[in-house]
């Protein structure tokens, strides 16, 4: 059964990575009007896109860049996230990034498709821990 049988998954959330994140904050807030909030107890931002018809668009979040090669990066919503990390294994793609909790929001974990491409599995879960 695959994990989005009767369902579509979509962007849900999209990751950027920044040198200098108050930099970037002013760039992008000049060029699509984003508005950031922080996130208390992290070193991450919050902002919510608007697509062009005015409703709320993909959320994201914006915070300092880990390791050189880190990119801009996509997170796919599923039901279950062990269940989509094993299909992805089980499809031939790599789970690189095991499950970790974002606490009270869910659970997250990075990956890269058959063709080297990057992409994030989010769980919603506002139990996670």
């Amino acid at each position: 059964m695959r994990v989005r049988d009767g369902l579509m998954s979509a962007i849900v959330h999209f990751d950027v990575p920044t040198e200098d994140v108050e930099r970037a904050k002013k760039f992008y807030s000049a060029l699509f009007g984003w508005k950031f909030e922080p996130v208390p107890g992290m070193e991450y931002n919050l902002f919510t896109t608007t697509n062009l018809d005015g409703t709320p668009g993909v959320g994201g979040g914006m915070g300092k860049r880990m390791d050189p090669s880190q990119r801009m990066l996509n997170y796919f919503g599923v039901p279950s996230l062990d269940a989509a990390m094993k299909q992805v294994k089980s499809l031939g793609g790599q789970v690189i990034t095991e499950k970790m909790a974002v606490p009270g929001m869910g659970f997250l974990a990075s990956c890269i498709d058959t063709e080297g491409n990057m992409f994030g599995l989010w769980e919603e879960n506002t139990r996670a821990r």
